[in-house]
């Protein structure tokens, strides 16, 4: 509880200062995911998602996760992936990027409430072939609280805040060992059956203590085949 409470203080109290004028934007975040369990505790997972920048209108980044999850007890997840992005530059030139992300997930049921804290370390590595800085990985951790409310129906509405730490970053230094981002998310999922989930976001995000500042207002629709 208390890891909980100092991530709500985080995201609602740090205020810190930022280097230039804040830049507004909207898009649309569209994710395909497809899991897949192997035995009780095993499984496999791969995620493909879309997005969109500028108020909509020109393409952002195209993703395909891939990775594995495994669950001792039912309180407890841990995956790991591997992430290949294509990120859209102003000339619409693609940057490459390759991540690596190991998450462990604690998730709780109380009575109709269902918590869930998700620690994530992620590192990246950027333009290999193309940069001075390609073959310097970036190191992040996320946090993530997720509350959920049973409403004994197919739909279940949520909220979410996530804080991102940055550990080190070449490209901006500025930033390194500080909290720099925040997610804010209020959704809702429809599952349809054991096999298919469909759900709708609204995201919020705000980010501080680097050069160019953006909030984003980001809507997200998810589709998840399991089986």
């Amino acid at each position: 509880m208390k890891k909980i409470a100092f991530l709500i203080i985080l995201t609602t109290g740090i205020s810190s200062h930022t280097f230039a004028q804040t830049i507004n934007d909207a898009g649309l975040w569209c994710t395909f995911n497809v899991e897949k369990k192997l035995t009780q505790k095993f499984g496999v997972f791969l995620t493909e998602e879309y997005r969109l920048k500028e108020n909509f209108s020109r393409n952002n980044l195209f993703y395909t996760d891939l990775g594995l999850f495994y669950k001792p007890i039912d309180l407890i997840k841990v995956s790991l992936s591997y992430r290949c992005i294509q990120k859209f530059q102003l000339d619409e030139s693609i940057s490459f990027r390759h991540r690596i992300t190991l998450d462990i997930l604690l998730k709780k049921k109380m009575e109709k409430f269902v918590l869930s804290f998700r620690q994530r370390l992620q590192t990246e590595y950027r333009n290999v072939y193309s940069s001075e800085l390609g073959s310097i990985p970036e190191w992040y951790t996320r946090s993530k609280l997720t509350v959920k409310y049973d409403l004994d129906k197919p739909i279940t509405p949520y909220v979410a805040v996530e804080i991102r730490y940055q550990i080190y970053n070449p490209r901006s230094v500025e930033v390194n060992k500080l909290w720099h981002r925040a997610r804010f998310i209020a959704g809702l999922d429809y599952k349809r059956n054991d096999m298919h989930t469909f759900g709708v976001y609204y995201l919020i995000q705000r980010e501080w203590n680097v050069s160019s500042p953006q909030n984003l207002y980001i809507v997200g629709l998810e589709y998840t085949l399991s089986f």
